[in-house]
Formats: structure tokens, sequence, C-alpha cells
């Protein structure tokens, strides 16, 4: 077989078609900046992963204000959100050596706050937008491929993005109405973006959806899981049937509680599976357990400290949990430190080039 460019080859796991070996990308600069990525592997040797959208938010009569905040020695900033009925405020402070935020303070941490943002998501509109698309593809060329993201869905959004999980467990027990309303609001913006999405792919070539929810059973639990998430992604997945694009979600936690409720669902592939030794779900699972899901397994991270010796051998393993299905993309979709990855990711990509083939 002829060789492929990263992006065809990763284009073929989705589809399903014959592809020379199995991927090898990151999420765009997860690790270090393409071309430094670039210098050291070769470009035929890592790909690009980059998050996009065709579609925008427009809130009217909100607003949103940052100020640059420094505390604990962290940079970061405080956010305002203002709303006809009130203000909500967060405060994320950033790591000082990846740059990635983690919240401080929620936007909503009282009953009362939900007043508030009951206002900014009933101002919500969604709008096609496929300018920024056309512009990162522009840009990958055949360095890979677009995830076309949708919003998380409710119950992740509201713990992920706008409410602490001890504040909102406590919330659903103590104003369980006000909750709902407010999952029903996000339902309804989830269910414009997918209509959106439908309608885009008219216009624009997406390969794939990515529902970007950050799985992880111990948080969720089965029952919020099956009530709040599945319902989604098959609702998505009946949209896009005959437009031959699979819905991926970003799974990237312990998933063995899940294992039923993902099998009965109608999820197509599983963005950044983090394995053993990190997590619970190995490659060899998923294969086993769901013969059409396509994984695009995240390289442990913790695996990455180790010497090349031991990170090849890993690679190895995860490879050949995979077999030659073409069912199989290793990517890095979490962060790397900066002070071994010009070793790790060398091991990694000649472990796919002994590997050979990812058909046969």
């Amino acid at each position: 077989m002829a060789a492929m460019t990263m992006r065809e080859r990763m284009i073929a796991v989705i589809k399903g078609l014959e592809h020379d070996r199995v991927p090898f990308a990151q999420y765009s600069s997860a690790v270090a900046p393409n071309e430094e990525v670039w210098s050291l592997l070769g470009r035929e040797n890592m790909g690009v992963i980059r998050w996009t959208s065709v579609h925008r938010k427009e809130s009217p009569n909100c607003s949103m204000e940052n100020h640059e905040v420094e505390k604990d020695g962290l940079r970061g900033y405080h956010s305002v959100l203002h709303t006809p009925v009130g203000e909500l405020t967060q405060e994320v402070l950033l790591d000082p050596v990846f740059g990635t935020g983690s919240i401080r303070k929620h936007f909503v941490s009282e009953p009362k706050d939900y007043e508030a943002f009951i206002a900014y998501l009933s101002d919500t509109r969604v709008v096609k937008d496929t300018t920024g698309f056309l512009q990162a593809q522009d840009c990958l060329g055949d360095d890979g491929i677009l995830l076309v993201s949708v919003d998380r869905t409710p119950y992740q959004q509201l713990w992920v993005q706008w409410v602490c999980i001890e504040d909102l467990s406590m919330h659903f027990v103590d104003c369980p109405d006000i909750v709902e309303e407010c999952v029903s609001l996000l339902t309804g913006i989830q269910r414009k973006i997918h209509r959106i999405i439908r309608e885009a792919a008219d216009e624009v070539p997406i390969q794939l959806v990515d529902v970007p929810d950050n799985i992880t059973a111990p948080v969720i639990g089965p029952r919020n899981f099956e009530k709040y998430c599945v319902p989604f992604y098959n609702e998505l997945a009946d949209i896009l049937t005959d437009k031959d694009i699979p819905v991926f979600v970003h799974m990237d936690g312990d998933l063995k509680p899940l294992w039923k409720a993902i099998g009965e669902s109608k999820v197509g592939g599983i963005d950044s599976l983090s394995p053993p030794p990190d997590n619970d779900t190995s490659v060899a699972d998923v294969i086993a357990m769901w013969p059409e899901m396509r994984v695009f397994v995240n390289f442990p991270s913790s695996v990455h400290l180790a010497e090349p010796e031991v990170v090849y051998e890993h690679a190895m393993r995860i490879l050949n949990e995979g077999g030659r299905q073409g069912r199989l993309q290793i990517q890095i979709s979490e962060n790397v430190p900066p002070s071994v990855w010009r070793k790790s990711l060398p091991a990694i990509a000649k472990a796919i080039e002994d590997f050979g083939p990812a058909v046969g």
C-alpha cells in the first residue's frame, strides 16, 4: 500500500477504510507547538487534532468581562457575567507550566444565583457559523482532522463549567425544580446546535462530531449517565445517521460502571480513552465489547515519565490490544510534562512503525 498522509489515516479509522498504519496525533499543541514536534518526529509521523465548531452563541442582553488576577503566586482571571437580573462571578487560576485553567470559584454557588443563570440561558441564541471551521481546515491541510464540537451535555456542562459538583449535588436536593429548569434550557440550546450541525454538513466536510463530556464514572454514576448523557448521544447520532457522520464522546476517566450503557448507546467512537495504568478500561476491553467502536486512545500520561524502552513496550501493548482491525488511533490529548516528551514521543512513533500495517 502506498504511504498515506496522517489526515488520510485518521479519516480511514473514522470511516472504516483500509490504511497503512495506526495514526499518531496530538491535540493541537497539547505537547508542544506542532513545528517543534515535527522537527523531532517528522511531519509524516505526527498528526494534529484541532477542536472547532460550526456554530456560535450570542446573548444580546448579557455580557462577560474578564480581569487578570494573581492569587497564591498564580496568574488567572476573574470573570463577571452581567445579566438583566444580576451578576455572576467566576475565578480561574492558571497552571504555570501548561497554562490550563482550574476554576476556584464557580459562577453558581447558591440557589439564589440560578435566577441570573436562567436569565443568561434564556437569552442565548445559536447561530450557524462555519468561518472557524474553514479557517482551521485550510491551516491543517493534510496534517490532521477537525473535531467538530457540540456543548457538553447538560449535566456535564453544569458541574464542569458552572457549579462545583458538591454544590450541584446539594442543589438537586434543595431546589430540584430550578436545577431541572436549567437542564431544560441547556437541552434546548444543545438541540439547536444539533440541527445546525446537520445543516452545516451540507456545506463543509465534517468527519465526526465530538461531545467534550470528560466522562468519568465516579463523578456521574450510571444513573445520571443514562438519564442525562446517553439520550443526547443517541439523538445526535440519529440526526446525523444519513450524513454518515459518527458521534464520538470524550471519555477520559474510569468507565467500567458505564460499560453497559455505553455499549447500548449509539456512540460511534471514544475520544481520549485513558487506559491502564491511569484508568480502568483498556483498548482490549473496548475492542472485545463493542465491535464497531472507534478508539482514539490517549497514551497514558503517567507512562511518559518512564524510560523510552518502557514507553515503547506500553505502546506496543496498546497496538497489539487494538489488533489490525483498523479501529485504533493513538493520540496525545492530555498534557505531557515538558521534560519528557522528547524521549517518549519517539518511542511511541517507533512502536507504531514497527507494528506495521493497521489492517490485516
